[in-house]
């Protein structure tokens, strides 16, 4: 009796677990339909338009980059000096060195010949104390601050702090932005009052020829480990961004690139200091206390304004990126949850903020141990043939389709990568990366959600090589 039970219950966990499947890839492939054909209209848009016009006439808005760093000794002159050459007309760049333990202040006090200076705070989010105001002669739209250590949301707060422009910019210190960047980013602030924040795309640099915070030439990662992560960043802003932006549903604004109203950051109180994911905390906050002020408020994602990063080389790495990533969403969800399938949200509650709970807070419990009951029960034939077929179908195979219309969809809008040597490093990438790599990534996010859950909040070690080394 008790066999015949275990047995009931893995063969009805299978089919739990392949609907499961059937219904985030379902899922997915509708945001690429939406996805498609929001950017195929927003590239017609753009492409008859000089950006710069629009910025000619009395629309401009200032903007503060703000530039939180932590013992970037070895980049900070080099992205220091390319943000201060992005085109616009009014801009200024905040460097907050978080109590460096490396050279991090004295490179950049001894590169731009900066001094000491008195200077008053504009807003009072609270933050660690700070130590010094510089400023150059020869560069005066640059500021840098230098504060005691306090996490990357207290640097950023303390920006916004010293800022005295109505718009500001997260840019993490290791990042490079394409130089029209800010222009792309802030116009949807200029064409709507109601948008507070906007995100851009995310892409991975390694593998670029990068001199000088300057990306000369783009190509793939050599290794197949930066590839996928190629892949899974289209997949994730190309699809995942686009389509939750198309009824104004977003959930996250990459924290290495985000743009946001001052006002708005200031009503919610900032981003919220210790904080394992706080530029996803940052948004959520923003849509439930900022959309019951003015239900027309608007988080929107725009996807060619570029921001350059680095990814992991190594699976130690990368692995500490991907838990990182699980517990701060998982953080997030917890502390609003209230706003679960609540439609004073809109599609926010109703579709977006349940998603996440379902395929992203619990999708690795589910997909992990839905392949470990597969093996289990194919092992011991509870399942027929048919089954086992339907079920790699859908689990491996539609995943390949997704990750390769990914790249389908990079090549029919953007065209980022000029060879085609290049796309066949990536549709060959889109097809590998659901065979074990998609696995590895449900196991590290499986065992992130169980440390969660046992009150293990650590961030993990991230170490970077500097963009384009």
């Amino acid at each position: 009796m008790v066999n015949i039970s275990i047995i009931g219950a893995l063969y009805i966990y299978n089919y739990f677990a392949l609907t499961y499947l059937l219904t985030i890839g379902t899922i997915y492939f509708v945001l690429c339909f939406v996805s498609f054909k929001t950017i195929r209209k927003y590239s017609a848009k753009v492409s008859y338009i000089d950006i710069k016009d629009l910025f000619r006439y009395g629309n401009t808005k200032a903007v503060s980059v703000i530039v939180p760093a932590y013992n970037e000794g070895n980049s900070i002159i080099n992205s220091t000096s390319a943000f201060l050459q992005l085109e616009y007309p009014d801009f200024h760049v905040i460097v907050v060195n978080d109590g460096s333990k490396d050279d991090t202040l004295n490179n950049l006090i001894s590169h731009f010949s900066m001094k000491r200076v008195p200077y008053g705070m504009v807003d009072s989010i609270d933050t660690m104390p700070v130590r010094g105001f510089y400023r150059s002669k020869e560069h005066p739209s640059l500021l840098v601050i230098d504060k005691e250590n306090g996490g990357k949301a207290d640097a950023i707060n303390t920006g916004i702090n010293a800022s005295k422009d109505p718009l500001i910019c997260v840019i993490d210190a290791d990042s490079i932005l394409e130089r029209d960047c800010l222009l792309k980013v802030v116009r949807p602030f200029v064409e709507d009052e109601n948008v507070i924040a906007v995100g851009g795309i995310v892409r991975i640099a390694n593998g670029c020829k990068v001199e000088q915070g300057r990306v000369l030439e783009i190509a793939p990662p050599k290794k197949f480990i930066g590839k996928f992560q190629v892949v899974e960043y289209l997949r994730a802003f190309l699809f995942g961004r686009t389509g939750f932006d198309a009824v104004n549903a977003m959930l996250i604004i990459s924290g290495a690139f985000g743009c946001f109203s001052k006002d708005a950051v200031l009503k919610v109180g900032g981003y919220r200091a210790g904080c394992i994911g706080e530029d996803m905390e940052l948004v959520v906050r923003m849509h439930k206390i900022l959309r019951r002020q003015n239900p027309n408020t608007r988080i929107t994602f725009v996807p060619d304004p570029v921001c350059w990063t680095e990814a992991p080389e190594t699976l130690k790495v990368l692995r500490s990126q991907r838990v990182r990533w699980q517990k701060g969403t998982i953080q997030s969800i917890m502390l609003h949850k209230d706003m679960f399938l609540n439609t004073d949200y809109g599609w926010v509650g109703f579709f977006a903020f349940p998603y996440f709970v379902i395929f992203e807070m619990l999708g690795p419990f589910v997909e992990f141990s839905g392949y470990i009951v597969f093996i289990l029960s194919a092992l011991f034939g509870i399942v027929s043939l048919p089954f086992a077929i339907m079920f790699l179908t859908v689990a491996v195979l539609y995943g390949m389709v997704l990750s390769i219309t990914s790249v389908i969809l990079e090549e029919l809008s953007f065209k980022k990568y000029p060879k085609t040597s290049h796309l066949l490093h990536l549709f060959c990438a889109a097809f590998l990366e659901n065979i074990g790599y998609r696995q590895l990534q449900t196991w590290w996010r499986f065992r992130a959600t169980i440390e969660y859950a046992f009150g293990s909040r650590g961030w993990g070690k991230m170490e970077k090589k500097g963009v384009g080394k």
